[in-house]
């Protein structure tokens, strides 16, 4: 494999578009990208993925792709309305059921499998501690860590088990923030007593039931790393998340064009730190301008030493561990094989179920 290739397989990247255009083909072939990540942006409606999908993959002949989402429910969803849009993860866990969020995750599962989609950013571990958080909210299973803990594991389960990566979000934890860090840097001030407490459990409790993947955090937490945030932290990314709690799976970065990065760092800077602090998979959503940037700049510090070749080797092995659980040789998606699964009978049910139960628990709250 040539020193590209093996960088490029280092990378996950965004697109416009909703076809796999000239500019998405010459991204994917010369840069080599493991994977690709979707949004509302580049999807419209059935057909329309199942096509994306395919061409997608059939650009990466030698490798099948990752390609990711962010169908966490509520007001994070990709997808348009033909598919079956969850409410956010807080209706999950004030209902407290395992089963249901089993069951959630798992119809999630099927409807991103029946569309060529096998990567879900999903679930939040995040522990929404702090009322003022203006990113985390809903999205959070809750303001308890155990409940964070349950229904976090079901959603990995759920997912997983229908042959979707799971990728816990956003280590160490990003619930205690009170800045967006899409806009900016956010500082947690906690001490590492309460950190450990509250923020790491569902992380502790996820990687223990074999979540495959964690994205790391935009965030400064100063009583573990005073210099940097956590994405760009050797003390959060190997010696707590590595060597403490004993992680073995893919680390990829949250986007590295959000302002809390991006602002301070550019991404050439940026992707190399967070290599060298423990990622393994470099996140760029929106520009493949700076995809293809990157990439040259990694090629560089593995060549001029600033990256070790065995550091390299390490994460490689860990993605290609990934791929060959997760994913197997590319087969066409049918569209008509899809039609039969999104926005099905069953799955509708099952909303219908999680809206009553709702119903029924703001009744007793009443």
């Amino acid at each position: 494999m040539a020193l590209r290739e093996k960088v490029g397989q280092l990378f996950m990247a965004g697109f416009s578009g909703t076809a796999a255009s000239k500019d998405v083909a010459s991204l994917v072939t010369d840069y080599k990208p493991s994977g690709v990540i979707l949004f509302s942006r580049n999807l419209e409606a059935l057909g329309q993925i199942v096509q994306l999908t395919n061409d997608l993959q059939k650009l990466s002949p030698g490798s099948p792709l990752l390609i990711a989402i962010d169908q966490e429910g509520g007001r994070v969803s990709r997808l348009p309305a033909e598919f079956t849009l969850f409410p956010p993860c807080a209706v999950l866990g004030a209902c407290r059921s395992y089963d249901l969020a089993y069951a959630v995750a798992a119809t999630t599962a099927a409807e991103l499998r029946a569309v060529g989609i096998n990567m879900n950013m999903a679930p939040v571990l995040d522990v929404n501690s702090n009322p003022a958080n203006p990113v985390i909210g809903d999205r959070a299973f809750g303001s308890d860590p155990r409940t964070v803990c349950e229904m976090g594991q079901a959603t990995v389960a759920g997912l997983q088990d229908n042959e979707v990566i799971a990728c816990g979000k956003h280590f160490p934890g990003h619930g205690d923030t009170a800045a967006d860090s899409h806009k900016e840097l956010p500082v947690v001030e906690a001490p590492v007593e309460r950190l450990r407490e509250i923020e790491l459990p569902p992380f502790r409790y996820a990687i223990a039931h074999g979540v495959a993947t964690l994205m790391t955090a935009h965030v400064l937490y100063r009583a573990w790393d005073p210099r940097w945030p956590a994405t760009l932290s050797p003390t959060i990314l190997t010696t707590l998340l590595r060597g403490e709690m004993g992680f073995e799976g893919v680390v990829l970065t949250d986007d590295l064009e959000m302002r809390a990065i991006i602002d301070h760092y550019g991404v050439e800077e940026a992707a190399v730190r967070a290599f060298l602090a423990g990622a393994d998979m470099l996140l760029i959503c929106q520009d493949p301008a700076r995809t293809a940037t990157a990439v040259r700049a990694m090629e560089r510090a593995v060549e001029d030493g600033t990256i070790p070749a065995g550091r390299l080797e390490i994460s490689l092995e860990r993605i290609a561990r990934l791929k060959r659980r997760f994913l197997s040789a590319y087969k066409p998606i049918s569209l008509a094989d899809a039609k039969l699964v999104v926005g099905c009978r069953t799955h509708k049910a099952l909303l219908d179920s999680i809206r009553q139960a709702r119903e029924r628990l703001l009744k007793a709250q009443a």
